[in-house]
């Protein structure tokens, strides 16, 4: 399958390319790649380009930024919140798009009937740290 007939393929080609360029990137020699360097390059999406990307630019009638980062939240729980760079950046992006610490901790305590204990204790942990940064900023 060429570039052409495959334009993810090539989009991850170029993606792996920029990553080898940033030399906080290349922290780890199996992938290359650190995924909490960019964390700390780009801790949050502002909500215009949430929007933009996640929100109702491509459907008017569609869920806005903020329900689709709860959603996410929702959806790395229940793969037992072991990203733990996107649990935090899914945090603080929800919150930037106006998401409450209740529905974010509401959004997690849901997922206990489906993820179970352990899995959403995780995503409660990590989405605390992001909440207790905030504070300490402060």
């Amino acid at each position: 399958m060429t570039d052409a007939a495959n334009p993810f393929a090539a989009m991850m080609a170029q993606m792996q390319e920029m990553a080898k360029a940033m030399p906080q990137a290349t922290t780890d020699p199996a992938t290359g790649f650190d995924a909490k360097s960019l964390e700390a390059m780009w801790p949050t999406m502002p909500k215009e380009v949430m929007e933009m990307w996640f929100g109702k630019s491509g459907n008017q009638d569609g869920l806005d930024a903020k329900t689709r980062m709860l959603l996410t939240l929702a959806g790395l729980t229940m793969q037992g919140a072991q990203a733990e760079t996107p649990m935090r950046q899914t945090v603080r992006h929800a919150r930037e798009a106006g998401a409450t610490d209740q529905e974010i901790t509401d959004t997690l305590g849901m997922m206990a009937l489906f993820a179970g204990m352990p899995a959403v204790t995780r995503a409660t942990t990590l989405a605390q740290a992001v909440m207790d940064e905030d504070k300490d900023k402060t």
